[in-house]
């Protein structure tokens, strides 16, 4: 039987898949010594079985050693394989080099994650300029997608929606997920500025007006793209948006502002957070079954 072995904050997760796939959920005892270094202890037999290591990496730097030593330490006491399973994959963004002396730091980290791991199962990784993991990993990975899943949410839980992406890249998203929805959809224009100033163009929305507008985009960090987008539609005469997304990052007061001009904020649980409405567990237990 498969064992599943989660990090710190992913017992939730790891703990779904189980129930869903039927596999075993295994333990380690982390810590920290009184000089900040981690302890990692596994407490699961893993000898001779394929180990799916669950590791949610929204925030990557401070959990990347102990999910390295557990991948060691799991492979020294003769496992399998040793697979990662991570819902939200991090340090995706950064593809090139756009100033002189920058780290590519999505090349960098696929190299350290494909030492460690045999296999990588993720979810819609924000990728821009790479158009397959593979690009950039040596190990096999998969990519699962989450918009069938917002679909069947909006499907059953909003009457009368229209879907629409915050900008172009968002466009191949909020197409499945209006065609699974049943739907019309349409995309906004973006022009970034900043971190924190952006710019968009709204089409004409006009033969839409009285239908419910749900903001549809991969990952929400900053939030400041579907805040400028539920301020501008509010001003053509739509209601309060309902936001949703796959991985809720939601920087420092994200949230917060984002709830004040929306009527919900609905995120799946790739990314543990009080906004999760949507689970991942089957579809990523499906992936983990068939490895």
């Amino acid at each position: 039987m498969r064992l599943l072995l989660p990090m710190p904050g992913n017992a939730a997760m790891a703990g779904a898949m189980g129930n869903v796939g039927g596999f075993e959920v295994g333990s380690l005892e982390t810590r920290r010594f009184p000089d900040g270094e981690i302890y990692v202890r596994i407490l699961s037999d893993v000898a001779g079985r394929d180990v799916d290591i669950v590791c949610t990496l929204a925030d990557p730097d401070p959990q990347f050693l102990g999910l390295a030593f557990v991948a060691a330490t799991a492979r020294e006491l003769g496992a399998r394989s040793v697979n990662l399973v991570a819902p939200y994959l991090a340090y995706m963004r950064q593809d090139i080099r756009f100033q002189p002396g920058e780290a590519v730091s999505s090349h960098h980290f696929a190299k350290l994650l494909s030492g460690f791991f045999d296999r990588l199962v993720t979810i819609d990784p924000h990728l821009h300029r790479i158009a397959d993991l593979g690009e950039i990993f040596t190990m096999p990975t998969r990519v699962l997608q989450a918009a069938p899943l917002l679909g069947d949410w909006v499907k059953a839980n909003v009457a009368n929606p229209l879907l629409i992406g915050p900008d172009s890249e968002s466009a191949q998203w909020v197409s499945v997920v209006g065609e699974r929805a049943g739907a019309p959809h349409a995309v906004l224009e973006k022009q970034r500025r900043g971190d924190r100033d952006v710019e968009i163009s709204v089409p004409d929305l006009s033969r839409w007006q009285g239908r419910t507008v749900v903001l549809v985009d991969d990952m929400i960090s900053s939030g400041h793209t579907m805040l400028v987008a539920a301020r501008q539609l509010a001003a053509l005469g739509f209601g309060k948006p309902i936001c949703l997304t796959v991985h809720a990052l939601f920087a420092d007061d994200a949230y917060a502002r984002l709830l004040a001009v929306s009527d919900a904020v609905v995120s799946t649980d790739a990314v543990p957070h009080v906004s999760n409405g949507v689970s991942v567990a089957a579809l990523l237990a499906g992936a983990s079954a068939i490895a």
